[in-house]
């Protein structure tokens, strides 16, 4: 048992100073000023923590780690079968929702699903044609991917197949070293593979919960990044758009227009008119359903709608006499067997397994944002690693079956939510529509302009440039605006994989930052309160004299000691100055505000123990206390006396040779105490 001195807060969140210390020093109270009354003090007895193994702690954090949500827990004190019933469920959440199906939630789902089903035919040929691969290949990834989610996923919402952003960055990574025309075979070759490491890679984090990699890739970066893609995106399709036959491969913003205006020859004004015309129109359709969402189903409709226009217009006029490109033949049937395909031993397995790593991690987190949103909507919870899983299982058994990478679609997903799907069912109809189209309709696709997917392809894109968004970085935080922009440059002046990597290293960046350079504050008094905050941020807020308050906003690591103690001085430095200036009285102590310090390892130790040496030898008092929960200061312990008092953590189990950190209390206070050895 250790004896302590603590004082009895008040129930206002007033926290009083302790004016005996066990040892016997007689500090001066740095708050005297804001408390005339001092409440007798009471002695309490806390019980030292439980000491631990090594082996209990190391556990104990690793649990921590990999499974903060205890997916386990719906296990304990269950029978035998009664567990198999919930692993089952687990590992298959349609067994969960399969046991309550009703003929009225197959109603909505099957609304849901036909009406996803009109976008994801045509989205699907499109997305295709812009990861250089045969249409064809777009409807097989409309049809086994949704049905293998349907099984593993556990959102309700998400609608899977193709998307765009992934489908840019698969072909242009491929195209670089492999031309789709020349080598279609080996393009195609490379696909599947990349798609195969893609699940891998994606299977792997859900299975060893390591999804928080996918988080290093912040909101801001990724607003950025998308932008740019769309933009990208957009610009490609201008080949398609005005007809253009000799078109870069690059995918830069400067290489493609200059490619658009050296090839003005070749454009084509019936193929300019036709695509203008229908983008156009979704477009139109697109505002409309944005302005009256219960209109969501115009949207939905508009690239199948102008897919069958326009088909039938180039049909009548026999478009492809008047320059006007078309689809042509599509193989009907059922997608064929594409193992044999997959190739891990050529000389192109480095590329196939790297497209694969950054297609996977584009997939993931346009899926798992895309599930948690609608989620939380609908006011339920998805298991971000079992998701990875289920993603990654349906792109390994898609890569065997002529699929390439799928994810969950946010436009798609968006028409599913709002057409009123009640389960993952919605997947398992569209699936069927895929199929009847993929069995039946095919050559009905024969006479369908180009220029039409390339105008889908833009419509589809052009919601991912959030200029609100960015208006909103701008205004909350600088740092991440420029993160943003220079995430969106990287894509539109270099390259999209080198936006991708400018963004991973600008989101990493900044978490080094934060970590090594951590906030700190000068504080002052509220007028009328006993509550201190930043002069900076407070204008009322005043300084107290003869007293320099800094508060500490980060926890204390070897990464971050030695630039608290540098700028620790330098606040006292300038303290000093602004006091020489102002012909104020002298500064007598320096009190750290350390409420926000949820843990101190050794060297921060170290580095407090090392301050107190240069603080005595100017003869500055130097004082560390804590905060209540309601912001007002609670009581110091001298730094100068860490030789004769222990403080331990309850919130970290470390231990220093001259002291520890202790936050005590849950409630009233947040702060320090000061413990006998």
């Amino acid at each position: 048992m250790r004896e302590f001195l603590l004082p009895i807060p008040n129930m206002v969140g007033n926290s009083n100073r302790v004016d005996n210390f066990p040892d016997g020093n007689d500090l001066e109270d740095p708050m005297h000023f804001s408390r005339p009354f001092t409440p007798p003090l009471e002695v309490h007895k806390v019980s030292v923590p439980p000491e631990t193994s090594t082996f209990q702690s190391l556990r104990q954090r690793l649990c921590e780690f990999f499974f903060p949500d205890d997916p386990f827990h719906q296990f304990k004190n269950k029978p035998f079968v009664r567990k198999l019933v919930l692993a089952l469920q687990y590992v298959f959440p349609i067994f969960e929702w399969g046991s309550d199906y009703s003929l009225g939630l197959l109603k909505s789902d099957a609304i849901s699903g036909i009406t996803i089903a009109s976008l994801a035919i045509p989205q699907g040929i499109s997305y295709a044609k812009l990861a250089n691969l045969p249409p064809i290949i777009g409807l097989y990834s409309s049809f086994v991917p949704p049905l293998i989610y349907s099984v593993l996923g556990s959102s309700r919402d998400l609608a899977v197949g193709p998307v765009s952003i992934a489908s840019l960055v698969m072909g242009s990574m491929l195209r670089e070293a492999v031309s789709p025309d020349k080598e279609p075979i080996l393009f195609l070759q490379l696909a599947f593979t990349a798609t195969f490491f893609a699940g891998v890679f994606q299977f792997s984090l859900g299975l060893f919960r390591l999804g928080f990699i996918v988080d290093f890739l912040s909101k801001p970066t990724l607003t950025g990044f998308m932008g740019g893609a769309a933009v990208i995106v957009s610009l490609q399709q201008l080949k398609g758009l005005l007809g253009i036959v000799h078109f870069t491969t690059k995918m830069g913003f400067i290489p493609v227009m200059e490619s658009v205006f050296e090839n003005k020859g070749e454009w084509a004004w019936q193929t300019v008119v036709m695509g203008l015309s229908f983008l156009a129109f979704l477009l139109i359709a697109r505002h409309i359903s944005m302005r009256r969402p219960k209109l969501f189903w115009v949207s939905a409709a508009a690239p199948l709608t102008s897919v069958i226009l326009s088909t039938i217009i180039s049909f009548v006029f026999k478009a492809p006499n008047h320059g006007i490109k078309t689809i042509g033949h599509l193989q009907k049937g059922l997608n064929p067997p594409s193992a044999n395909l997959l190739d891990f031993e050529g000389s192109y397995l480095s590329l196939a397994i790297k497209t694969g790593i950054v297609t996977g991690i584009l997939a993931l987190t346009e899926g798992i944002a895309v599930g948690r949103t609608f989620a939380s909507l609908k006011n339920y919870q998805i298991d971000g690693n079992k998701e990875m899983m289920a993603v990654g299982a349906m792109n390994m058994a898609g890569s065997c079956a002529s699929c390439y990478v799928t994810t969950g679609s946010f436009s798609r997903s968006a028409v599913n939510y709002n057409a009123g799907c009640k389960t993952a069912a919605s997947n398992i109809v569209m699936a069927s529509a895929v199929l009847f189209t993929m069995l039946f309709l095919m050559p009905l696709f024969y006479y369908t302009p180009n220029v039409i997917l390339s105008a889908i392809i833009i419509a589809a894109v052009i919601g991912l440039i959030d200029v609100n968004g960015a208006l909103r970085l701008w205004k909350l935080d600088k740092f991440d605006f420029l993160a943003c922009m220079s995430a969106f440059f990287g894509v539109l002046l270099v390259s999209v994989q080198m936006g991708l990597a400018i963004a991973v290293a600008v989101s990493l960046f900044k978490i080094l930052i934060q970590i090594t350079r951590p906030n700190t504050v000068v504080l002052g008094n509220i007028p009328g309160t006993n509550s201190y905050r930043s002069v900076a941020q407070y204008r009322e807020a005043t300084r107290m004299p003869t007293f320099l308050i800094l508060g500490i906003e980060s926890p204390i690591y070897f990464t971050n000691s030695m630039y608290l103690q540098e700028r620790i001085l330098r606040w006292i430095r300038e303290e000093e100055e602004r006091i020489t200036k102002l012909n104020e009285n002298s500064l007598k102590s320096i009190i750290l505000d350390m409420a926000a310090v949820m843990t101190v390892d050794t060297s921060g130790i170290e580095a407090l123990v090392e301050l107190k040496k240069i603080l005595d030898k100017r003869s500055l008092e130097a004082t560390c206390s804590g905060q209540s929960s309601w912001g007002s200061s609670t009581e110091a312990i001298s730094i100068r006396s860490l030789g004769s008092f222990r403080v331990r953590s309850h919130l970290r189990d470390n231990w220093g040779s001259d002291c520890c950190i202790l936050a005590q209390g849950q409630c009233m206070i947040l702060g320090w105490v000061v413990c006998e050895h």
